[in-house]
């Protein structure tokens, strides 16, 4: 089982002089323990669940381009991108810099959007949640183009699109991994089977992940689809360190499902010691998982 990285705590002991040697240090320290994965959060305001809007947060897709350069092994992406934050053309335009600056290493990820409070702070519209999902579909539509040799329109309902020119194309074949966050079982699974390479759920529990992963190999099937195509990532909450033990024993039970990499959020004043320590005590047992 793979080991990923998700950076969401910004609120660091230095102040924002610190924010880059310490995000630079733990994404080192992700690399340097075989994480194959390093992901951002991609808000304009903390989430109040973590901490205030008022905490810091940095622009996800800067620090991503700054990661790039730093580092030579691991995908980077964000965890995720909400639909409304960038027009979908940009977007697309936006990972294919970082496909090509990373050589060959970035993942789009995307959801439907949630955070209320920050658009409503900065200005940016907040459709229905419906609209929300039927924008995603768009946007998905419109990477998938601009990834493709159709450099021609795009015609939908929320979205225009004269010519979908992406120069110079992505690195990676035929494009860079598209994975979708949320486990919604009617819109957001469907998207998954239609449309992702990979999806990302929490891990509340094994029966509830086992549902999820019920539901989505049903869409699968009604979209021609093979459910073995889509890479299954979880987020892990806690401390593994806490109980490696069990830790280690959770992620068992998820591996048994078809689980094949967790990503955990290194909530701590000195992250990058946080990582180095799962390299020594959790990601050798992870690797044993399969």
């Amino acid at each position: 089982m793979d080991l990923g990285i998700h950076f969401a705590n910004f609120t660091l002991p230095g102040g924002p002089e610190a924010l880059a040697p310490t995000l630079a240090g733990t994404a080192k320290a992700a690399e340097d323990i075989g994480c194959t994965m390093f992901t951002v959060m991609d808000h304009w305001f903390q989430m109040e669940e973590f901490a205030t809007s008022h905490d810091p947060m940095l622009e996800a897709y800067t620090s991503l381009g700054f990661l790039a350069g730093l580092t030579s092994k691991m995908t980077l992406g964000t965890m995720v991108t909400g639909v409304t934050y960038r027009h979908p053309a940009l977007l697309a335009k936006i990972v294919t810099t970082l496909d090509v600056l990373s050589e060959g290493r970035a993942m789009l990820g995307i959801g439907a959007a949630w955070y209320e409070r920050e658009h409503h702070g900065l200005g940016v519209p907040f459709p229905p949640v419906s609209e929300r999902f039927e924008r995603l579909e768009e946007a998905l539509q419109i990477c998938l183009q601009m990834w493709s040799d159709d450099d021609g329109p795009y015609v939908g309902e929320h979205y225009q699109l004269a010519e979908t020119i992406c120069v110079p194309p992505p690195i990676q074949e035929p494009h860079p991994k598209i994975l979708i966050g949320g486990s919604g079982e009617r819109k957001t699974l469907r998207l998954v089977a239609q449309y992702a390479d990979a999806c990302n759920l929490f891990s509340s529990g094994a029966d509830e992940v086992k549902h999820k992963l019920d539901v989505l190999a049903r869409h699968c099937t009604d979209v021609g689809r093979d459910p073995d195509e889509i890479q299954k990532t979880i987020l892990g909450g806690g401390d593994p360190l806490g109980d490696v033990d069990g830790f280690i024993a959770e992620m068992a039970a998820y591996r048994e499902l078809g689980i094949t990499l967790v990503e955990i959020m290194p909530f701590s004043d000195d992250p990058v010691s946080l990582v180095s320590r799962l390299g020594d005590e959790v990601a050798p047992r992870l690797a044993e998982l399969g």
